[in-house]
């Protein structure tokens, strides 16, 4: 999902170069020899007057149709709402989808470089664990996952020799991050006040993007990683999680009934890991060469384009609300 980046360019384009901003800033190297996190800038970041960047003036991000993205968004939280609160069915039907769909635009992405995955048991398996986590809970997620791996190593035994072993290894990795990871948001929902804690998680990481868009947009100067997305800054990084702390403490004291410090923990922790999901699919679409994982969703690209977060997000949520209810 889109955070604190710049809208002059697409934040997964291909690198053609270092950001002006990196190669003249403290602690730049060569041309090419950037470090993967930048981490020297952080107190300038922080120290910094708020000024307005001249490197982010552009209003809106290229080639995205916002009236079309907004409505595809709007039909996405009202079919989470029903799910959510009113027919559990249509939560387990979605995830579903969302995983099917997210294994097949891997798949499809992977053949760029030459890894082909057998997309039929694939997206099979990718629908089929998010229902098995509906259905039978923790248990049966595992069992569902194992017999997935089995099924795509099995028919993959019978195609061709060349290019095996990548191709089972890209099998796994799609199932584990598009499927697994989003399987999780499931069993969640099935704890106590499992609907609020999904929706609490889903509205933070939402918060985290949005946030950090905003204030990357006015003010970002100060990439986080240039050599993976240039455009996000730790100026966006800040806006975050400001944003999403105020958000994680109403969340707390208004939806789940449970003490505010705990809302600003979940906040700071669901921020880190939606940040480290959108670098992670950033450097897969950087690797294969590709801008987005696909076309489905108009004004917001493919489906992993959008959950890429989020799936990060839901398994640290579920983690941390069990860590809640053991410490009381």
């Amino acid at each position: 999902m889109a955070s604190a980046d710049s809208p002059q360019t697409p934040p997964d384009a291909p690198d053609t170069g270092p950001s002006p901003s990196v190669q003249g800033g403290p602690g730049s190297g060569a041309a090419g020899h950037e470090p993967l996190v930048s981490t020297g800038l952080l107190r300038q970041v922080l120290t910094r007057p708020f000024q307005r960047s001249t490197e982010h003036k552009a209003p809106s991000r290229a080639g995205r149709n916002l009236p079309a993205a907004i409505a595809v968004a709007v039909v996405l939280i009202a079919a989470l709402v029903t799910g959510l609160f009113f027919v559990p069915l249509v939560l387990a039907l979605m995830a579903g989808a969302a995983a099917g769909i997210g294994v097949w635009e891997i798949a499809r992405s992977l053949t760029h470089r030459g890894i082909l995955i057998p997309k039929v048991p694939a997206v099979l398996a990718a629908v089929a664990m998010p229902l098995a986590a509906f259905f039978g809970g923790a248990e049966w997620l595992s069992m569902a996952l194992v017999l997935s791996v089995t099924l795509v190593v099995v028919w993959r035994t019978f195609g061709p020799r060349p290019g095996m072993m990548l191709s089972m290894m890209g099998s796994i990795f799609a199932l584990v991050w598009a499927s697994f990871l989003l399987s999780t948001a499931v069993l969640l929902y099935h704890t106590a006040d499992g609907p609020q804690k999904v929706l609490t998680v889903i509205l933070l990481a939402i918060s985290s993007d949005t946030f950090g868009y905003a204030v990357g947009v006015v003010w970002g100067k100060h990439p986080m990683a240039p050599r993976i997305s240039p455009k996000k800054s730790w100026e966006g990084f800040a806006g975050s999680v400001s944003g999403a702390v105020v958000v994680g403490v109403l969340c707390a004291v208004l939806l789940l009934g449970i003490p505010w410090w705990q809302g600003a923990v979940l906040a700071v922790a669901i921020v880190a890991v939606s940040t480290l999901g959108d670098f992670s699919e950033s450097m897969v679409k950087r690797e294969i060469g590709i801008k987005d994982m696909g076309t489905l969703l108009p004004g917001h690209g493919g489906v992993m384009d959008r959950i890429d977060s989020i799936l990060f997000a839901v398994i640290t949520g579920y983690v941390i609300f069990e860590l809640f209810s053991v410490l009381g």
